[in-house]
């Protein structure tokens, strides 16, 4: 089971990512953020040029859902991933790929990202 959530504090400007998973080191994966740009979360099989990659997007100009519709259009193994992401102007984005485990999905509002697999019932998805 994996959880992550990505945010953006509407008073500061402030992003963090947050993760909660069964292995062992996965903050080492999943997170990424760059003060002033965005988040990012991968997981499910995490890619780890989701991170880099997606902050350079956001750096370049493109808005959370471009730059996650652009990583996941590269990535010929997509529909195994999970991702987040969540820009400086609060735009939001989350994919979850069909080829996930059972009870996969994620969800947005302003300035928030979650996703989760594994879960202990079934979520509303955007795949």
């Amino acid at each position: 089971m994996t959880s992550s959530i990505v945010a953006r504090d509407p008073e500061t400007g402030d992003l963090g990512v947050a993760v909660a998973s069964r292995f062992v080191a996965v903050g080492a994966v999943v997170p990424w953020a760059r003060a002033g740009v965005g988040a990012v979360a991968t997981q499910a099989l995490p890619d780890g040029h989701y991170g880099p990659d997606g902050l350079d997007g956001l750096l370049g100009g493109a808005a959370a859902e471009e730059t996650l519709a652009a990583l996941v259009a590269a990535d010929p193994q997509r529909e195994h991933r999970q991702a987040g992401i969540v820009d400086a102007a609060g735009r939001t984005a989350t994919y979850t790929g069909s080829r996930c485990l059972p009870w996969a999905g994620g969800r947005t509002g302003p300035g928030v990202t979650v996703q989760g697999n594994i879960l202990g019932a079934p979520l509303s998805s955007t795949r």
